[in-house]
């Protein structure tokens, strides 16, 4: 969900261009985590019950984007890995957010 509305908010106040570009570097950065969980940039989170909760800010993912892009992305993605072949993205967070606050612990 929220990518959804991520891409909403973001078509919203940006327009239609500026929202493609940022859930593209979305999907980046999930293509990146997915590749290697605990890669440069990535932090883990170790206030949260459970093992394998990461933390990785969109910025990372900047430089793997071709074209234009997005200025100054403010999401993280928090995503569990226990397994190494799988991760699954929890939540994707505002920057201003309290992460461990904001991410379900069921």
């Amino acid at each position: 969900m929220d990518l959804a509305e991520i891409g909403y908010w973001s078509r919203k106040e940006f327009g239609r261009d500026a929202a493609s570009r940022y859930v593209s570097l979305i999907r980046q950065a999930i293509r990146d985590v997915a590749r290697d969980p605990e890669r440069p940039g990535s932090k883990q989170l170790e206030e949260l019950r459970g093992e394998g909760f990461r933390a990785y800010h969109l910025a990372f993912s900047r430089p793997r984007i071709t074209g234009r892009t997005v200025k100054s992305p403010r999401h993280f993605l928090v995503y569990r890995y226990a397994d190494p072949k799988r991760i699954e993205v929890v939540r994707i967070l505002h920057d201003s957010r309290d992460l461990v606050r904001h991410v379900p612990l069921d």
